[in-house]
């Protein structure tokens, strides 16, 4: 099929439209307000072959994380070699992926990312298959065309803390681990599996609507896409595809072509692991070598004791996205975008933990820093093109216990933005979700809505950003007074090391955690479980983003 530069555009917004239509559906049907109002999915369609053919605009830390869970349910259900995929740690499933079937998994080490992040996975069957341009042949047996997929993060998956993001020393710990299984078969529930998951949860109702809201966002997908289907035909719409895919190739190595050949190294520190108060090496090589890339993360510390270690899933996201945002243009969010990058990541180490290690902030405050150190490499290599380091965290708040106004259990989870890093030309923007986290804050109105809490104060904090010739971008502060007793778990980074400036500019203001009792204000670990009480309040202080140049110019 000859190349036609116009409909490869239209096709490129068909495809897109798919995931993003899938979105609008999971957030208006889901139950949290995690999901409703923070936005915290991610939604994508695949080829047969796990490609990831369009994204929504979700969430960053998804974009090379959910194609490892497609592929981990190909492995698990369609290969008879379990070593397919080296995630995989159970014996295949020799029943294989049919019509119907919705495959759910949140195992890190088997395509997820850490627990909460819930994956559902349906694959699309067709009956008409198309042979060259003019013949096709239709058949009785349905054949796999591709998948729709959906990942919200659920509030609470159970585990030893309210929110499912604890101070863990191992996985099990982190809540209820799920690997690649069929939720439906053949289109009828798995109901042991349905029960099982909402027996370990401490929201069974809350998991429940959230879940329904991802099929029904599943189910739209596949509708859409059969559409697609049915409107273009099989052998076009594969064409474009493939094409959509080449052409994100082409585009992420003119880029490459583009940058200076050469080595380019930096390296950053996470404050701790909660456990050990030793600050953790992230460190990068990038070699840049015509028209290819290798990313290579040795020397990076040891996976840890403490919960934020990253899979490799993470890592992979985070390069992903580190290049997908130097492109440039509106290129797709597709698999094609990191075949000319190789990414080494050393297993057992903090970048690719290895089972049973815990990886619940991994995904979060690990991530951050991945990207920090990419981008403190990249600026060595186009220097007018890179920030300084945001905030490099995502603040992690969960909250959990008995809504006694309700008669109902409750957990509160949120990430809460802060300053971005200034940029070459500009200030930072302030009080933002930046990187790897695309969500949204929980409005006051919503939060106070839902559960027992109370927001005293929700303010920037200013002058927290870096100076320079341009100024890092302001944090935030959160000030949330507990109207019932409750379990508070923080995950937070850069409260002792701060985001760096560049080209001169200072770094941004450390984030602080505390508590208000009585007026009397007591500072709080960056990562800590502590028991509050009524009337407590917790104040989120959020780091300011690093300044841009020297601020005498």
């Amino acid at each position: 099929m000859a190349f036609d530069p116009i409909r490869l555009e239209v096709f490129k917004h068909l495809f897109a439209a798919i995931p993003e239509e899938m979105g609008v559906v999971l957030r208006k049907a889901s139950y949290s307000p995690n999901i409703k109002e923070r936005r915290d999915f991610s939604c994508a369609i695949f080829d047969a072959h796990g490609n990831m053919i369009a994204q929504a605009a979700h969430i960053p830390v998804h974009l090379g994380s959910m194609p490892l869970s497609v592929a981990a349910a190909i492995a698990y259900f369609e290969s008879k070699n379990p070593e397919d995929f080296s995630g995989i740690r159970h014996s295949p499933n020799a029943r294989g992926l049919n019509p119907g079937d919705v495959v759910i998994l949140n195992d890190p080490y088997s395509g997820g990312t850490h627990l909460p992040d819930i994956t559902l996975i349906s694959p699309v069957y067709v009956d008409q298959v198309e042979f060259g341009a003019s013949s096709q042949l239709r058949t009785g047996k349905p054949v796999l065309f591709g998948f729709v997929a959906s990942r919200a993060h659920h509030a609470d998956v159970g585990g030893m803390t309210s929110g499912s993001m604890p101070l863990a020393r191992e996985i099990y710990q982190e809540g209820l681990i799920i690997p690649p299984l069929k939720l439906f078969e053949a289109g009828s529930l798995n109901q042991a599996v349905w029960d099982l998951i909402l027996a370990n949860v401490r929201t069974p109702q809350e998991r429940s609507g959230d879940l329904l809201a991802q099929l029904a966002a599943n189910h739209r997908g596949a509708t859409r896409l059969q559409e697609l289907l049915d409107r273009y035909g099989q052998q076009e719409v594969l064409s474009y595809m493939d094409k959509l895919l080449a052409y994100t190739e082409r585009m992420t190595r003119q880029l490459l072509k583009n940058l200076p050949d050469g080595v380019y190294s930096f390296k950053d520190f996470m404050d701790n692991d909660g456990i050990n108060l030793d600050p953790i090496l992230i460190t990068v090589a990038i070699t840049i070598s015509g028209e290819e890339a290798t990313v290579d993360f040795t020397g990076c510390a040891p996976q840890q004791k403490g919960s934020i270690n990253a899979v490799y899933a993470i890592t992979l996201s985070a390069v992903y996205y580190v290049f997908r945002s130097l492109i440039g243009l509106d290129v797709p969010n597709n698999s094609g975008c990191l075949k000319p990058i190789r990414v080494i990541a050393p297993p057992g180490t903090v970048v690719n933990a290895l089972h049973p290690s815990p990886v619940a902030g991994g995904n979060v405050e690990t991530s951050q820093r991945i990207v920090d150190v990419l981008l403190g490499a990249l600026a060595q290599a186009c220097p007018d093109r890179i920030p300084a380091a945001s905030q490099g965290t995502m603040n992690n708040v969960t909250i959990g216990g008995w809504d006694y106004m309700q008669d109902i259990p409750f957990t509160y989870y949120e990430t809460i933005g802060g300053g971005m890093g200034a940029r070459p030309w500009a200030d930072g923007p302030s009080a933002v979700h930046s990187h790897m986290t695309n969500t949204l804050n929980t409005p006051v109105e919503a939060l106070e809505y839902a559960y027992p809490l109370h927001i005293l104060r929700y303010e920037l904090r200013r002058g927290s950003g870096g100076r320079g010739r341009f100024c890092g971008g302001d944090g935030i502060r959160r000030d949330i007074e507990l109207i019932a007793d409750a379990q508070v778990t923080l995950l937070t980074e850069r409260r002792h090391i701060s985001p760096y400036g560049l080209s001169g500019g200072s770094p941004g203001s450390l984030g602080e955690n505390l508590i208000i009792r009585d007026g009397i204000e007591e500072t709080l670990p960056g990562k800590t479980t502590i028991y509050l009480r009524k009337g407590d309040v917790l104040s989120i202080r959020t780091p300011g983003g690093g300044g841009y140049g020297n601020q005498a110019d």
